[in-house]
C-alpha cells in the first residue's frame, strides 16, 4: 500500500476602585483605568485559533485579519476605536481601516451578480482592505471589458489583476488515487460513525465512483458523496482493510501526523502534498475566495501562493499537525510558480459529519 493512502478559523477592563480598611472604617480609593494589554507574540497555530475566535466574537465589527510571522502578531482590521480596544484585550493587534467587512462583502455580491465569468477569482485582501479580483489569460475581449467595468464601478474597494495562467481544477488523466480515466490525490483520512473514509476534491468525486491506489488496480474505496461546483469536497468510503492513519505523505520516506483540522489564516506559511509534484510550501493570501472555473463557480476557498499541477487535486494542505484544505484548482505550475485554491477541511468535515482520526 502506497503512503499516499495515509494522506490524509480561528479580566477586567479597568480597575474601578480599591478598598482600604483602616481600623473600623472602610474607605474607597479611586483608581485610574488599567492600560490595555500589549499582545504577546503568537505562533501560527495560536494566531489561527485567535483569528477564528475574534472573527466569531466580533464578526460584524472587523474587516479581516492576517498573521505577521516576523513579529508573531495577529493583525485585525477594525473600523472604530471601541472595537480596537476589544480586539487588543483579546490578544490581537487592531488596525483601523477605511472599509468594513459589510462594504467589502457588498462588493463581492456585486461581482457575483455581474461578473461571474469563467477564468475569474476574487477574495478580500486584509492587507489592502480591498477585494482583489483576478482574471486569467482566457478572460479577453468583451468579457474582460465587462469585468473591468464592474470592478471600476466598485471604486477603491476593489482592484483588478491579471494572471498569465488559467484557473482550472487540477485533475489529470494518468498516479496516486486512480479512477477510470482520472487521477487525483487523497486529502485526509477521516472517520464517520467510527468507519474509515477519506476526503478528496469534489470534482474528483464527481468523475470517479471507484478508486484504487494504482492504475488498473482493484477497488479500495468508493465515492460516498461529492459536491462540485458550489463547494469542492468529496467523501470516499474504504472498502478494504488497509492503513487508515491520519498522516500526510511528505514524499521523502516520512509522513506528517495529523491530529485535527482548523481554518487557515492570511499570512500563514503552509504546505501542500500531492501525487504529481510531492510537497511544496507557500503562504495563505486570502480567505473565502470565489473562483469561477469553466466547470462552475466555487466559493469559500483558501487562496495561496503554493504551486500545484494536474493530479494534485484533492491533496492535503496542512500546517504541522493541522489539516487546513483540499487542493481544488489554480493556475501556473511548480516550475514557474503559481496560485492554488483549497477547500477548507472544516467545511467538509461539517458537511459529512466526519472527524480526523
Amino acid at each position: 500500500m502506497k503512503q499516499q493512502w495515509m494522506s490524509g478559523r480561528r479580566a477586567a477592563t479597568a480597575a474601578a476602585g480599591a478598598l482600604a480598611l483602616t481600623g473600623a472604617m472602610l474607605a474607597t480609593q479611586n483608581a485610574a483605568a488599567a492600560p490595555l494589554p500589549v499582545p504577546s507574540a503568537l505562533s501560527a497555530a495560536s494566531a489561527r485559533q485567535l483569528a477564528h475566535r475574534v472573527e466569531s466574537d466580533f464578526a460584524d465589527r472587523t474587516a479581516g485579519s492576517y498573521y505577521e510571522a516576523k513579529t508573531g502578531k495577529l493583525i485585525v482590521n477594525v473600523v472604530d476605536d471601541a472595537t480596537a480596544d476589544s480586539v487588543r484585550r483579546a490578544g490581537a493587534e487592531p488596525r483601523v481601516v477605511k472599509r468594513s467587512m459589510a462594504q467589502l462583502n457588498s462588493a463581492r455580491r456585486t461581482l457575483k451578480d455581474q461578473a461571474s465569468i469563467p477564468g475569474t477569482a476574487w477574495s478580500v485582501d486584509p492587507l489592502t482592505n480591498k477585494v482583489v479580483v483576478k482574471a486569467d489569460r482566457t478572460v479577453t475581449g468583451d468579457r474582460l471589458a465587462r469585468l473591468t467595468k464592474v470592478v471600476r464601478s466598485l471604486g477603491d474597494s476593489a482592484m483588478l489583476k491579471t494572471t498569465s495562467g488559467t484557473f482550472r481544477p487540477l485533475i489529470a488523466g494518468g498516479d496516486a488515487i486512480w479512477g477510470s480515466g482520472a487521477r487525483c490525490s487523497l486529502g485526509f483520512n477521516v472517520t464517520v460513525g467510527g468507519q474509515p473514509y477519506f476526503l478528496t476534491a469534489g470534482h474528483c468525486g464527481n468523475d470517479v465512483s471507484h478508486w484504487s491506489d494504482q492504475q488498473g488496480g482493484s477497488d479500495l474505496a468508493v465515492t460516498q458523496a461529492s459536491t462540485f461546483p458550489g463547494h469542492d469536497y468529496a467523501l470516499v468510503r474504504y472498502t478494504v482493510d488497509t492503513d487508515h492513519a491520519s498522516a500526510v505523505d511528505l514524499y521523502d520516506g516520512s509522513s506528517q501526523p495529523i491530529s485535527g483540522a482548523g481554518y487557515a489564516t492570511v499570512g500563514e506559511q503552509v504546505q501542500r502534498s500531492g501525487s504529481t509534484t510531492g510537497v511544496y510550501g507557500g503562504q495563505v493570501t486570502g480567505l473565502d475566495a470565489t473562483v469561477t472555473y469553466q466547470e462552475g463557480q466555487v466559493s469559500g476557498l483558501i487562496d495561496t501562493t503554493v504551486c500545484a499541477e494536474p493530479g494534485d487535486s484533492g491533496g492535503s494542505l496542512f500546517d504541522g499537525e493541522t489539516a487546513l484544505g483540499l487542493t481544488s484548482g489554480g493556475s501556473g505550475d511548480c516550475s514557474s510558480g503559481g496560485e492554488t485554491f483549497f477547500q477548507p477541511v472544516p467545511d467538509a468535515l461539517q458537511a459529512y459529519g466526519a472527524q480526523i482520526g
